[in-house]
Order: C-alpha cells, then structure tokens, then sequence
C-alpha cells in the first residue's frame, strides 16, 4: 500500500490525538518480549515513551502493511523508525537507540503501539523496515534514508 506524505501526516495526527486522549497501549505481554527488553535496557518512564510517540513525524514513517494475524488481515499496521538518546539502566550515560515503532489504529480511534522496541533486537529476515523512503509532495520530490536519518530534498518551482 502506498500512501502520500500528506497521509502519513493526516495518520499520526489522529494518532497523536489517541495519545493525548488516552486512548492507547503499549503491548507489553510474553508475545512482545522485545518491547519489555527496551524497557529493561533502558531507563524509559511512561512520560518519556508518550514523548517519543508523539515526536514522531512524517519523516520517521518507513511502510504500511496488513496485519498478518488471524482474524484482522483487513487491519492495515504504520511502521516508523526513530533515533532516541535512552538512558541505560545497566551502564553509564545515554546512547542512541533506534526504535522500531509499529502502530495499529482501531476504527474505534483507539491506538495499538504493537512494537516499540530497538531495531537492532530485529531479526534481520523479519526486518521489514525500508532503508529509504521517497515522498512525492506538490513541488517537490523528499527522499529519506530511514536508518541514517538523513534528508535530501530536491524542489523546482513550477510555473
């Protein structure tokens, strides 16, 4: 599924309003255990997890896919890749982290945080993660290296 910078947007607008709301989780049973493992790694409180889910941008978005669960195939996951300085628990001062953030907004407005845990704990055959993303956007074309976090962005003025 491809989607338009201005529906990344638009999507973590509403998501961003679940979160002020409330009206989100982060799952955090056996079957995630790599979202408790960010959280034993590292000295995150709830506040601090809230903050970085409502820092994401358009820009942090890498793709959409259906979930492959049974029973929900017609729901539709938003994956997004961050670069965060934690704290470690266990060690001395902050490192960067890059997070792998997987989202699931109900119909009913409620969000799902699915994954949210260092992208590095990923199994590489499951890596879903695009190292690039290219937005097309009015006048100008945006080209995103995920992993890098780097932007390059290329307009011409039209007439």
């Amino acid at each position: 599924m491809t989607a338009t910078y201005d529906d990344i947007k638009k999507y973590l607008e509403e998501v961003k309003a679940a979160i002020n709301a409330g009206k989100y989780r982060v799952e955090m049973n056996d079957k995630r255990q790599d979202n408790q493992d960010l959280f034993i790694d590292y000295v995150i409180t709830e506040e601090h997890r809230k903050q970085i889910l409502l820092g994401l941008t358009p820009m942090d978005f890498s793709e959409i896919r259906p979930n492959d669960h049974k029973r929900f195939e017609h729901e539709m996951l938003y994956v997004f890749g961050k670069d965060v300085n934690l704290l470690r628990r266990f060690g001395s001062g902050e490192e960067q982290v890059s997070l792998y953030i997987k989202f699931n907004k109900l119909e009913s407005r409620y969000v799902i945080v699915i994954s949210f845990h260092n992208s590095r704990k990923e199994n590489k055959s499951k890596r879903k993660i695009r190292r690039e993303t290219k937005w097309q956007r009015r006048d100008c074309t945006i080209f995103v290296r995920i992993a890098g976090m780097t932007e390059h962005t290329h307009c011409e003025k039209r007439l």
